[in-house]
């Protein structure tokens, strides 16, 4: 009697958590087979062969031990666009679209019109996400990582958006090298304390160190970016950087000390503080 290996058997019998092994098995569909993730319902009575099973069978291993789903199919979706992940850099967060999100709202103030600056690119998913919804928007993206950048000029190119995305590697505002000013600053740097039992759960693990703490308290690189934004920002631009749920009222002190007016606190779709944003004072 021959076993059943099709899909609608191995879903049945994994386990994974059943949306997890879903993006997993449709992953393999995709390799194996140019089937949508439609098939895994279309075609559940589809058995696979022997190459796509160990492929199966070695995700679903690999996920059980902890890896994360972006990192074993190489791809994350984010605010509309679909970008290449690997272990080099942070895996693009829902909450980190606000950011995005306040960008664009600023860009329609400004006719859509405006050099947008993303410090700590990472993949490049800000960066990218603000370049791809506002056509006239002129972006540069910064990242310490020569690996995180690499992966973020690949991501432009396959976007189509490189030639509207500068990258600079340093760190923060260092790595400009008197680029000039600009009138929206976006970053979600590592704020998460180096005490943090986080890190050592789930995904994080995983994820490079760098880009999840700063080694301290969490709130050093928030304070080096709103303390130099004044030599960065154009005379009423904007900046705003995302944070921890329990740091809003440290980012905000830090706001205020750097002069910072319009001060707001922005909150993800749980209902966490998640971002602050203030502006320079004009001219």
């Amino acid at each position: 009697m021959s076993i059943d290996h099709s899909l609608r058997s191995l879903l049945g019998s994994t386990s994974l958590p059943p949306k997890e092994a879903k993006i997993l098995l449709a992953f393999v569909l995709e390799e194996h087979y140019q089937l949508p993730r439609s098939a895994l319902l279309s075609r559940d009575d589809l058995q696979l062969n022997l190459e796509a099973l160990q492929q199966w069978q070695d995700l679903q291993a690999r996920r059980l031990s902890g890896e994360p789903v972006a990192y074993l199919i190489g791809k994350k979706g984010f605010h509309e666009i679909e970008l290449s992940v690997a272990p080099g850099v942070l895996i693009p967060r829902p909450e980190t679209e606000l950011l995005v999100e306040i960008a664009l709202r600023e860009l329609q103030k400004l006719g859509g019109q405006a050099n947008i600056l993303d410090l700590g690119t990472g993949s490049g998913a800000i960066a990218l996400a603000v370049a791809h919804a506002a056509p006239k928007a002129r972006v540069t993206a910064t990242d310490q990582s020569l690996e995180a950048l690499a992966i973020a000029k690949m991501n432009a190119k396959q976007l189509g958006l490189s030639p509207r995305v500068q990258f600079f590697q340093g760190s923060w505002y260092t790595a400009l090298n008197g680029a000039g000013q600009f009138d929206v600053i976006l970053s979600n740097p590592p704020y998460i304390a180096a005490a943090d039992a986080h890190l050592l759960q789930g995904d994080l693990r995983f994820e490079p160190t760098q880009a999840l703490t700063d080694g301290a308290g969490g709130l050093s690189c928030l304070k080096t970016i709103i303390a130099q934004a004044d030599s960065h920002l154009k005379p009423g631009g904007l900046i705003a950087v995302e944070h921890g749920f329990d740091q809003s009222g440290a980012v905000v002190s830090l706001m205020k000390m750097a002069n910072l007016q319009e001060i707001q606190i922005h909150q993800d779709l749980a209902g966490h503080d998640r971002a602050a944003s203030g502006r320079m004072l004009a001219a």
